[in-house]
């Protein structure tokens, strides 16, 4: 699993004409890809790590302040320009397998205590933020302990 974060003052998510999340005050815009061996065990890791990553002022986190988070399914995180002009999406995991582990973990992270908004599994959407800083960092599982 691997997530882009951005430390975001303002945020929104569009899709045809129409704002289907957003963050309500200063947090976090989490861009999340899934690949083939992910699992719920997987997504609770990332989701927990980024709860509590202390990147926000004053070096606190979305736990310590109650930031908003935006989530959006990013199956392009997974796109390999190894070879060619074209990138592959062959590592990133198919629907069916993506969107039960994005859903777990959005979920996971309401369990956690975190306000979530979301843009729309698998729809061609408009992402809109005020990156804050620049305040942008990667969270890739492989690299978790």
């Amino acid at each position: 699993m691997r997530a882009v974060v951005q430390v975001a003052s303002t945020a929104h998510v569009e899709i045809e004409g129409e704002i289907v999340g957003r963050l309500a005050s200063p947090g976090l815009v989490i861009l999340l890809g899934v690949t083939h061996d992910d699992y719920e065990a997987t997504a609770r890791k990332v989701a927990e790590k980024i709860w509590r990553l202390r990147i926000l002022e004053d070096e606190s986190s979305a736990e310590s302040t109650g930031a908003p988070l935006l989530v959006i399914s990013q199956f392009t995180l997974y796109g390999s320009v190894r070879k060619g002009r074209r990138p592959s999406w062959s590592n990133a995991a198919p629907g069916p397998v993506s969107e039960p582990l994005y859903q777990y973990f959005v979920s996971h992270l309401r369990e956690l205590g975190a306000h979530v908004e979301t843009g729309r599994f698998g729809a061609m959407m408009n992402v809109s933020l005020a990156n804050s800083g620049p305040f942008t960092v990667i969270v890739d599982s492989a690299d978790l302990a």
